[in-house]
């Protein structure tokens, strides 16, 4: 049939991720770190996506499309949300969803942009403008099992490790800070005390920033479990 339904122009796309949040039937998704339209029977043609998009880059046309199915969004979020028996690292075994973990399916990657390396990462970039940073030590991925979900997913990455690198971060954080519109700083570090100097390097760029940008820091156990 032809109908009314979303196009997401793909050069435009930033990668921000905005429109799969306000997409309330599940239509779209991030896939390498792009937005896309995953089922045209998924999306109903009410352009929820449309007024969040940064960069203008979802539009309607009229084009041949499968209609929508109700009955295949609901099943897909209940397919989501089924609890499942895992033994994920962090989970200790518990229920938990299969947006967060499958014995069967790769769970989506949350990875909005490219590199996330801090020392391959240009100072200045599109998606870094009105961004919420994260800041993560390498190992903390493997640690927390759910890392994709609890801090990557609508977070511009940026990963490291100080001593490994053996490079002070600060400088380089510093003119990413200065020079994009940063909303906030997420931190991700391990207990351990080297995975210190990527806390002090977020620190003293923001300090030489001179900007007053909320920021935090999250520690996580080498058992995979988030300190207090």
């Amino acid at each position: 049939m032809i109908r009314k339904i979303i196009k997401i122009n793909q050069e435009k796309c930033n990668g921000c991720g905005a429109c799969a949040e306000a997409c309330h039937e599940s239509a779209i998704a991030m896939i390498n770190g792009k937005a896309n339209l995953i089922r045209d029977d998924y999306c109903d043609g009410l352009g929820d996506c449309l007024p969040v998009c940064p960069t203008d880059a979802i539009s309607f046309e009229e084009r041949e499309a499968a209609a929508y199915d109700e009955e295949a969004v609901k099943e897909n979020q209940a397919a989501k949300a089924e609890p499942l028996a895992c033994g994920c690292p962090g989970t200790n075994s518990k229920s938990i969803t299969r947006s967060q973990c499958t014995t069967n399916e790769v769970v989506e990657s949350q990875l909005t942009q490219w590199p996330v390396q801090i020392k391959l990462l240009p100072v200045k970039a599109p998606y870094f403008n009105g961004a919420k940073l994260l800041v993560a030590a390498d190992c903390s991925a493997f640690a927390y099992g759910d890392f994709h979900q609890k801090f990557i997913r609508n977070h511009v990455t940026i990963i490291g490790c100080p001593k490994l690198d053996m490079v002070d971060y600060s400088d380089k954080l510093t003119e990413i800070i200065k020079n994009n519109d940063i909303k906030e700083v997420t931190v991700v570090r391990m207990e351990v005390p080297c995975c210190g100097g990527i806390e002090n390097a977020v620190k003293t760029a923001l300090q030489n920033s001179g900007k007053f940008i909320p920021w935090h820091v999250v520690t996580i156990s080498s058992e995979g479990k988030i300190l207090e």
